[in-house]
This record gives structure tokens, sequence and C-alpha cells, in this order.
């Protein structure tokens, strides 16, 4: 909130966005991976540990305090690949909630115990001792770690528009990923502060039955099927080696358009194929001939609301087919980083700030007239104006309401 009050409505936006804060995350989260793999310990100062530890020894709230407090530092090296991925996802939301929330549960999870034990002292001692399943669990969030540090580089890849890393050698990496945690819980190879194992435990049978369910169900991915379950982490369809995927028969072009529409500049950023123009003025333009009103999509190439809700709502053949043919879409990116020609670029008479690139446009456009900076955000407007015809709507995975939302554009609009 302090930042969002210091430095204008759409700080945390742009730090989500920003192509090198992502990189460093990725960064950070494949550092995180190697230490759970075992090849070092992240610890901190033992000085640190020192005097937290002769705190705790003044007695009353105060040394409860320290002591907790030395306990946090002693474990950092097992807690703070954790908990520098929850700050790191929260703060890439630009919600100043997630912090708040994320470390609250966190705190709680690792209170609960120490209070249950205090409670019933007994219990310590049906506690399992600490050993070779540790590590493993270990072994295992560092895997997962590499998988969630990918989706950072993916991040800044749409936003540079690089295409490294496209939808089909994403979903492979952690195709691969989840295999690869399958063989290890199995036992066919083991880490460097791993124990031998002599059998595979049922716990880890499990685990490693889940894994292999989930590494098959994501394996046609690669090759365009929908794999809803990880919707809004891969990049999106169109951002492929084969838009349209060899699943759906390949061939990624748009729908059907009003033949008299050569004259216009459809975008090139449309999701599902779908018709779509990537600059608002342009949209209006078509949208006027062909008297049709206009769907605002306020996206971003790094929204993974978005992206869910392009792959488990506008994926439904009737919301498809109602946008397609009685909408005219307007798709625009709020964190594109294209340069904006020197005569488009300015001052934001809402913000103050300077507008220079092409996301800084869109943004601005969204805050000035609609008061508001999230993104998935959909607004119908006519022709004459920018008030909405109904109300807006924001992310929400119910389809037969986003259905029903849509009709009602249309009724507002006729």
């Amino acid at each position: 909130m302090f930042v969002s009050v210091a430095f204008g409505a759409d700080a945390l936006n742009a730090f989500a966005t920003n192509p090198w804060v992502n990189f460093g995350f990725f960064v950070l989260f494949v550092i995180f991976a190697i230490s759970f793999f075992g090849a070092f310990e992240i610890t901190l100062p033992s000085s640190w540990v020192n005097k937290a530890d002769e705190a705790s020894n003044k007695g009353g709230l105060v040394g409860i305090f320290f002591m907790a407090f030395t306990l946090s530092l002693v474990s950092f090296s097992c807690t703070g690949p954790i908990i520098g991925s929850l700050l790191v996802e929260a703060g890439t939301q630009g919600n100043w909630m997630g912090p708040i929330i994320g470390m609250f549960g966190f705190s709680l999870a690792l209170a609960i115990p120490f209070t249950l034990f205090a409670v019933f002292p007994g219990w310590l001692n049906s506690l399992p001792k600490s050993g070779g399943w540790l590590n493993t669990v270990k072994v295992v969030l560092g895997f997962l770690e590499l998988a969630f540090a990918f989706k950072f580089l993916s991040s800044a890849d749409l936003i540079w528009k690089t295409h490294w890393l496209e939808r089909e050698l994403f979903i492979a990496i952690w195709v691969a990923i989840a295999f690869l945690i399958v063989l290890y819980l199995l036992g066919m190879f083991i880490m460097p502060l791993d124990s031998k194992q002599d059998r595979v435990s049922v716990p880890r049978l499990l685990f490693a039955m889940a894994f292999s369910i989930m590494g098959f169900y994501m394996l046609p991915g690669i090759w365009g099927a929908p794999v809803k379950l990880i919707s809004g982490f891969p990049p999106p369809e169109f951002y492929s080696e084969s838009p349209g995927g060899a699943f759906n028969g390949g061939g990624g072009g748009h729908a059907a358009v009003n033949p008299d529409a050569a004259d216009f500049e459809f975008g090139e950023s449309c999701p599902h194929g779908m018709n779509c123009f990537n600059d608002f003025d342009e949209g209006l333009k078509y949208a006027k001939k062909v008297d049709k009103p206009v769907l605002i999509d306020f996206t971003g190439w790094g929204c993974v609301n978005c992206r869910k809700m392009e792959e488990n709502v506008w994926v439904d053949p009737m919301v498809n087919k109602i946008i397609n043919e009685e909408y005219v879409l307007v798709s625009l990116y709020v964190d594109d980083r294209d340069k904006l020609p020197k005569d488009q670029q300015g001052i934001s008479e809402t913000t103050g700030k300077k507008i220079k690139t092409v996301g800084n446009k869109w943004s601005d456009f969204q805050a000035s007239n609609f008061n508001a900076n999230a993104q998935p955000f959909y607004v119908v407007v006519g022709h004459d104006n920018l008030d909405p015809l109904i109300t807006t709507r924001a992310f929400d995975l119910d389809i037969k309401a986003y259905k029903d939302w849509l009709k009602s554009g249309i009724a507002a609009f006729k």
C-alpha cells in the first residue's frame, strides 16, 4: 500500500511486469532450487542467532518472542526459499494484501505445532525423527521451485517478445520436471544429502503416482491440448511455435471477418485465433462500420489470471462465438514494452507519469476512464462515449455468468 501511495497506482503493476525483475526472480528461484537439491545451504550470520538466543533468556513475552525468533533464524536454510518464494509470488501479483495473508498463513502453520505440544507435551514422543525423509521433501520442493522459476522466465520472455520460451517448450520443461520427481521418488537416483533407500515407502509411491499422473496429463499440451489444470502458467496458445497446435489440426489463423474489413489493421496478439484489435481507436472505427459494441479486454503478457480467463472461460464454444460474432474485441496489453512514436509520448493528466510505451498508454487509458488498474478487466462500450453500457467485469471463472454478462451487453447496445 505504501508503494502504491508513494509511487502511484500502477507502481506494483509496473514492478510485477518488469522483465528484468521477472528475470531476477527466475535466477533467485533457481538458486533456491539448487540449495534444496543439497549443493549448499542458505544460512544467516551466526552472530544474529547468538544475539537472539541471549535475548530469549529474559523471560516473559519478550523472551518468548526471541525464542521464536531464534528458531526462525536457525531454520532459515529450510524455510528461507519457501518464504522467499511466497513473498516473490505475492509481490508480483500487485496486491498489497498478498504478503500479509501469505505470511500470516506461514506463521500460523509454524505456531500451531508449538501450541499443541505445549498443551499436550506427551505428543512430542510421537514426532517422526528427522532424517532421509526430510531431505526427500526438500529435494521435491527444489524441483517445484525450479518449475516455478520458468514461470518468471516465461513472463520476461513474453514481455520482451523474444520467443525463447514458447508454449511447447515451457510445457515440455514442466513435463520433464514431473517425471524427474517420479524417478527420484522411486529411487532411480539420489541427491548429495540423501541416505540410501532399501525400499520405496507407501507415501513415496503415492506421491510418485500423483506426479506421474500430472506429467502424463500435461504431455499432450506440448501438441496443443488445453491442459486447463495449469492454465495461466504456460504462455498463451498464440505464443507458440505452432499457433493452434497439432492437437487442433494446426493453424491459428483468425476467424472469418467482414469482407469490408480490408482497410483495418487487426491485432496480432489475440487469444484462440479470435479477431481482435490491439489499438482502441482502430477497433472503435471498425465497430462503427459493422455496428457492434466494443468489448475492451485490459490484459497483460505477464497476467496469470488473464490466461486463466482465456483458457477456461473464453475457450467455451458459446462464449467464443458471442465474442467473435456479436462484439468487436479490443485487447489492450498494459505491460507492452514497445516504444510509442515520439508524437504519442507525453505526460498523463491523471497520474502525472510519463507515457513512453504502448503499455503505459493503455494502463493510463484504463485508469483515466474506468478508475481501475487491475487485469483482467472487461468493459463493454458503445460508439459515442466511454461510459460502460453495463457493469464492468474482472476475474471470474463462472462461464454461465460471463455468458449472461456478454448477452446483457448486446441487449444494452441494441
